[in-house]
């Protein structure tokens, strides 16, 4: 009990924190469940005009040693590394030793040539088309948690006999090309990235603490661990990482270094100096139709409550963080987290509603405070109206599904068991999706046939089409001809098909992964891997599948 009561008085005095500000009360509340002796948490850290003006850790960082966090916490970042490569690649432009439309094959020769020539600029915006390295990992059941040798990833990547679509024909994230963008750094500058950014970004800007660990026998002075919540019970498990590729990721920073870059941006002390450099950091990449990829250098471009934001997140294990500037309002929110079911994104905007209320000017979102008394005006659909739209919809563009039903006289979207939103009409064929922290809207369109499609319309952004399907129901005769081993030359590893229990169940390496559920003819979803896009040859049998997974698509496996 002692010991217990000491822990709470070294807690109590262990948090740092910076200036007494009057939003104090209300910031701390937001952490209330992290700030605990016995829970993972987060650094924040709150930048105004200049100044770290609140700074503070909510948990603890080593659960086995009870080190409580605070803002000189060293917490891996994820793909918030992502902007310190391409500062690295601009400071090398600046130099004189690249070209941000040369071709990869320049600096990586050795990597395969397709249709369409590859640059750095496809790389830094993620409209190459290349396949995503994480993903083919896991496709192949490696764990990113283990060690993986550089050589390795990138011959894996060089396997990859197509491309996801053709370069600068879309946007698609891929950690890829910045794995491989820290190889082209690594040639152009005759350093590894980790040496090259030290002494080309963090040095210069006193960021003590701040690195590329690109080997984990390395030790870090102050490092925080991750953790997950356990599965339907209290405590946590240790997510032991060894993984220190860079490039994709690969930074360990803190609230107090995080603070120096972001001020950087403002007035920019590296290279050559000046602002130019850091416009260009801000430059959206554009898709061949003209259109922009809204993709930036590695910077997100984007707006809340009508106020400019640049910001980028990242996640790996249990870390997640978030820095989000506010560039307008000489504004910046930091959060370094510890534990898997940390949303960052959500915690800064809700950091920005204390500080900004006052200067949100999007008259939409403005009364969303209000909305007890400006509400939509709803209209009333008998249930046999809201039944003419029930039905199973599918996004070509994403390969996922959805299903629309009608519950006690309410539309239902459904997009799995335990995540489903109540659809509220406000006119004969639009809908208002309630309780999902966005403004989205769905609409159901009939062509001339009867078929409906539904677009998705979420914060007045682009519409996501869905189209109507009739779902396919398989016998057990007729799943026996999917049954057999399927190999993918890309990724050199089986998938077999088995039959049980009248289920068409996927295994790997030996180990049953789970059942395929039937979409439609020849097209079946699976939780873990994706969606399995069944061919047959030319007697009607199954011969091989290509496997759609996000940010790897049409991978091929052929049937032995």
């Amino acid at each position: 009990m002692k010991k217990y009561s000491l822990l709470l008085l070294l807690f109590s005095f262990s948090i740092i924190s910076f200036g007494q500000i009057k939003e104090k009360q209300t910031i701390d509340s937001l952490f209330i469940e992290w700030d605990k002796p016995e829970v993972p948490g987060c650094a924040l850290g709150i930048i105004q005009d200049g100044k770290l003006i609140y700074s503070k850790g909510y948990g603890i960082g080593d659960l086995e040693h009870d080190i409580q966090i605070t803002p000189t916490s060293v917490f891996y970042t994820g793909s918030v590394s992502k902007q310190f490569v391409t500062f690295s690649i601009l400071l090398l432009e600046e130099q004189g030793k690249l070209d941000l439309d040369d071709k990869i094959q320049k600096y990586l020769p050795d990597f395969p040539e397709y249709d369409t020539p590859l640059t750095i600029r496809h790389f830094i915006h993620h409209t190459s088309g290349v396949r995503d390295y994480l993903t083919l990992m896991y496709l192949k059941g490696r764990n990113y948690l283990d060690n993986s040798d550089v050589d390795e990833v990138y011959e894996l990547i060089k396997k990859q006999k197509e491309l996801n679509f053709s370069p600068g024909e879309k946007y698609l994230y891929s950690n890829s090309c910045y794995f491989m963008l820290a190889m082209i750094v690594e040639k152009a500058a005759n350093q590894s990235l980790k040496e090259f950014s030290h002494e080309n970004i963090f040095q210069p800007l006193g960021m003590k603490n701040t690195l590329f660990y690109d080997d984990n026998t390395d030790l870090i002075k102050n490092r925080v661990f991750s953790y997950y919540k356990k599965r339907d019970e209290d405590g946590f498990i240790n997510l032991i990482m060894r993984f220190d590729l860079v490039g994709s990721g690969g930074v360990y920073s803190s609230i107090e270094d995080l603070f120096l870059w972001d001020q950087n941006f403002y007035i920019n002390k590296l290279g050559k100096g000046g602002q130019e450099i850091i416009h260009r950091m801000h430059e959206e990449g554009l898709l061949n139709n003209g259109e922009s990829s809204g993709y930036a250098f590695a910077l997100n471009n984007g707006t809340y409550r009508g106020l400019k934001t640049v910001s980028h997140g990242g996640a790996l294990a249990g870390y997640r963080a978030q820095l989000m500037r506010f560039p307008e309002e000489n504004f910046s929110i930091i959060i370094l987290a510890n534990r898997g079911d940390a949303n960052t994104t959500r915690m800064s905007y809700q950091v920005a509603d204390i500080f900004l209320k006052e200067n949100f000017t999007n008259d939409e979102v403005e009364n969303q405070g209000k909305r007890d008394n400006n509400k939509p005006e709803f209209v009333h659909l008998k249930t046999k109206e809201l039944e003419s739209f029930a039905g199973h919809y599918w996004n070509d563009a994403g390969s996922y599904t959805r299903k629309i039903y009608v519950k006690n006289d309410t539309l239902r979207y459904f997009r799995s068991e335990t995540n489903e939103s109540n659809l509220v009409p406000l006119s004969k064929n639009k809908f208002k999706m309630v309780n999902v922290g966005e403004d989205v809207m769905v609409k159901f369109d009939e062509n001339k046939q009867g078929d409906h499609t539904m677009s998705f319309i979420a914060n007045g952004g682009k519409p996501i089409i869905f189209r109507e399907y009739e779902p396919k129901t398989y016998t057990s005769e007729e799943l026996v001809d999917f049954v057999g081993v399927y190999y993918s030359k890309e990724l050199n590893v089986n998938y077999t098909l088995e039959l049980e229990n009248n289920l068409l169940v996927l295994n790997m390496n030996e180990t049953k992964i789970s059942a395929l559920n039937s979409i439609m003819a020849n097209l079946f979803s699976n939780d873990e891997y994706g969606i399995f896009h069944f061919k047959t040859d030319k007697y009607g049998k199954v011969s091989d599948f290509r496997l759609d997974a996000g940010r790897v698509t049409n991978l091929k496996f052929e049937k032995k």
